[in-house]
């Protein structure tokens, strides 16, 4: 995701600065600026949704272990009423 959103970015630099007729250097330093930007923000942006994906699979481990303890309560409660 960090590339494609940074690839993206450099994209339209090169079209802008292209049309604007910017010399060699500054289109080099305006995308070499763009494209470090867009990475940092591309990393930000994957690290922020792996934590919360990380958070979701937590909290669904969490529930799951509720029911099996649940489900081996009932389990147990019903082997009792059918011994008595």
């Amino acid at each position: 995701m960090p590339l494609i959103l940074m690839l993206v970015a450099g994209a339209v630099t090169c079209i802008i600065t292209f049309i604007q007729n910017y010399s060699i250097v500054s289109k080099l330093i305006s995308l070499l600026i763009v494209l470090l930007v867009f990475y940092v923000l591309g990393s930000g942006l994957k690290w922020t949704l792996d934590y919360f994906d990380a958070q979701n699979e937590k909290k669904n481990k969490e529930k799951e272990t509720e029911q099996e303890a649940e489900n081996t309560e009932g389990e147990k409660e019903e082997q009792k009423e059918t011994e008595e």
